[in-house]
């Protein structure tokens, strides 16, 4: 993988990013279904760099905090691997799914083992293995934790307004819990999983925050050592093949490094080696990723030469 731009170089580019999005002013639309959501205004956009060394380089609104969403799939995924280990793919699988994030097609079909941690049912699974019959606060405050300490900031919290409008409106969320819980795929009483996954979705940070916290996928030098080597790699394994649902491959495509998207517009990527990344705009595309969240990562990609496939 390339070293990269100088520090100067990559700020620049940032800074011309950020002025070349928003005169294009392509936003797509937030999330519909999640009515806190829905009320974000669409023409915003941030992007954040955390290096080796400890640097942060930045542009647009990176001190603006949004929902991560999805994006706290990953760092539940390591929560309840550091608790369980390989004990969970028995109730979860590996592969993409090629289908929304959303679907319940395949968990008709394959009896209530979700595709993957990083789909509604699987992450609901996930959820479920990282509650273990405790009250929803104290696993809540693991994955809160697990953020704090891995952004090295304690200023990171739960949006308690989002909280209740995925509550409200999670009708597909409720369906696909039943399901898993009639194949005996739930341990916890379905409303105690919903409840905690919707408020772990509710978690608000900055692209500053986040791409701090992503460094301990990355490997990066001077990230707490909170995962091991093997761990990361094969959560960024992951993020890469399933991180963006049905249009993983084409992020994979353009972008060539593990991600994972949010419908909150957020998208966390992984440089390894070389950075941690974070971008926001809450507008979306016909997958459900960041519009031009997902153009900003292309540009960066070509611009850095990162890519795990060479550049």
């Amino acid at each position: 993988m390339a070293d990269g731009p100088s520090h100067d170089d990559l700020q620049d580019f940032l800074t011309d990013l950020d002025a070349e999005l928003r005169a294009e002013a392509d936003w797509g639309t937030p999330a519909g279904y999640i009515p806190e959501l829905a009320d974000v205004a669409p023409d915003q956009f941030a992007i954040s760099v955390a290096l080796a060394g400890g640097r942060v380089i930045s542009a647009g609104a990176h001190d603006t905090r949004f929902s991560i969403q999805s994006v706290s799939k990953v760092f539940t995924l390591a929560c309840v691997l550091g608790r369980i280990g390989d004990q969970l793919w028995r109730r979860v699988g590996r592969e993409p799914s090629g289908t929304s994030f959303d679907s319940i097609v395949l968990l008709e079909r394959e009896q209530g083992r979700p595709r993957n941690p990083f789909i509604n049912a699987g992450a609901i699974v996930t959820t479920d293995a990282l509650l273990d019959g405790r009250m929803p606060n104290l696993a809540l405050s693991e994955i809160i934790g697990f953020l704090r300490a891995a952004s090295e900031d304690a200023d990171i919290h739960i949006d308690a307004a989002v909280a209740a409008s995925e509550e409200r409106t999670g009708y597909r969320n409720v369906a696909l819990a039943n399901y898993l819980a009639s194949h005996k795929n739930l341990f916890n009483p379905p409303e105690l999983t919903l409840g905690t996954y919707y408020h772990q979705c509710a978690i608000a940070m900055t692209t500053d925050q986040l791409a701090r916290a992503g460094r301990v996928f990355a490997g990066l030098p001077d990230a707490p050592r909170m995962i091991s080597t093997e761990r990361a790699r094969r959560i960024n394994a992951l993020m890469m093949t399933c991180g963006h649902y049905d249009g993983s491959g084409e992020f994979a495509f353009g972008v060539g490094l593990p991600g994972k998207s949010g419908v909150g517009g957020g998208i966390l990527m992984v440089a390894p080696g070389r950075a941690s990344i974070a971008v926001w705009s809450p507008g979306l595309n016909r997958y459900g990723n960041s519009q031009v969240g997902t153009r900003a990562a292309e540009r960066l990609a070509r611009f850095t030469g990162w890519s795990v496939f060479g550049g």
